[in-house]
């Protein structure tokens, strides 16, 4: 019959493993992020996660985790800016009303446009 420290001890293992997965994965998509680093060298650290996987972490994050957090941190920045972007492409040129019907005014002024299509383009900017 299980104890409860058997399940405690289960669920710290489950834990450790867990936490660990999570920091290989971290380590790989840094290694691929990092565009200092050659081919060779990237294959050498997959190799030695591989071979030696507990101290090839802790040599990793040690050694290179100041220049993992600048990798992370700014791959940030670019979802965020890209993020942005789609945002504001998503939502229209970012002009007003206002914006639109002096356009619309100009072009009448212009006699680019007549009347009847400067209160049409009108109308459009103001529904």
């Amino acid at each position: 019959m299980d104890t409860f420290w058997d399940w405690f001890w289960l669920m710290v293992w489950w834990f450790c493993f867990i936490a660990y997965l999570i920091l290989l994965f971290h380590i790989v998509a840094d290694l691929f992020r990092d565009r200092g680093l050659n081919g060779w060298l990237k294959a050498l650290w997959i190799v030695a996660l591989i071979v030696l996987p507990f101290l090839a972490a802790l040599v990793y994050v040690i050694g290179r985790g100041k220049g993992m957090a600048d990798r992370s941190a700014e791959a940030a920045v670019q979802a965020k800016q890209a993020t942005d972007e789609y945002i504001r492409q998503a939502a229209g040129s970012g002009r007003s009303a206002a914006d639109d019907i002096a356009q619309a005014k100009a072009l009448y002024d212009a006699g680019v446009v007549d009347e009847r299509e400067y209160a049409r383009l009108k109308e459009k900017a103001l529904t």
